[in-house]
């Protein structure tokens, strides 16, 4: 990890069983936009190591259902109603397991999805931008009609036209930065709120 081991977020969340600091930023904008309700149906797109999973799952309950994926293999949750897959969200296949597994379109659709920094801005921002094109590609087939979205977005050169896809999608678009985020971080937050996708 880069960020200093003393940061407070990263304490906090050590002692009280997260394991991420990430978590708090969920939290944090789950409450500013009342995103995540008891008894949601709730799709975590880069759940790895699951943090969010289980901000998730506190906030819809024992009513609700949480199914996440990544990459990388997530480490179970004691819980029977969170639900993890393995794979890439860039592929197709990938996208239509998770939608067979869920059962229905979600109510949210989550995405804290970063690729592996190389240190080249150039490249960094492509690898960045893709993902984000990737969960936007995916909402048709994952969220349903009126659902919300939080996803990170990245300041770069498709910073805007990410923007705009996404006001074509939503009723309401807001980009901000939760409080957990760290310092000189450029990742953004943008949650989208009743998703029309007849608009598109």
């Amino acid at each position: 990890m880069t960020y200093r081991r003393k940061d407070p977020y990263y304490r906090r969340a050590r002692a009280e069983g997260y394991r991420a600091r990430s978590a708090y930023k969920l939290a944090e904008l789950s409450d500013r936009f009342r995103l995540l309700r008891r008894g949601d149906l709730v799709v975590d797109l880069g759940a790895w190591p699951g943090g969010w999973l289980q901000v998730a799952l506190e906030r819809v309950g024992p009513e609700g259902t949480v199914f996440g994926v990544d990459l990388v293999e997530v480490e179970p949750l004691r819980a029977p109603n969170v639900h993890l897959v393995t794979g890439d969200l860039r592929q197709p296949a990938t996208v239509r397991e998770l939608r067979t597994r869920i059962g229905r379109p979600a109510d949210v659709v989550l995405s804290d999805m970063a690729p592996k920094l190389t240190g080249v801005g150039g490249a960094d921002e492509a690898r960045s931008a893709e993902l984000v094109d990737a969960v936007v590609a995916a909402l048709p087939i994952l969220l349903r009609p009126g659902g919300h979205l939080l996803t990170k977005v990245f300041m770069g050169p498709g910073y805007d036209a990410t923007l705009r896809t996404l006001r074509g999608l939503f009723s309401e678009v807001r980009v901000t930065r939760p409080e957990a985020t760290r310092h000189g971080s450029a990742e953004l937050y943008a949650f989208g709120r009743d998703h029309r996708p007849e608009k598109a």
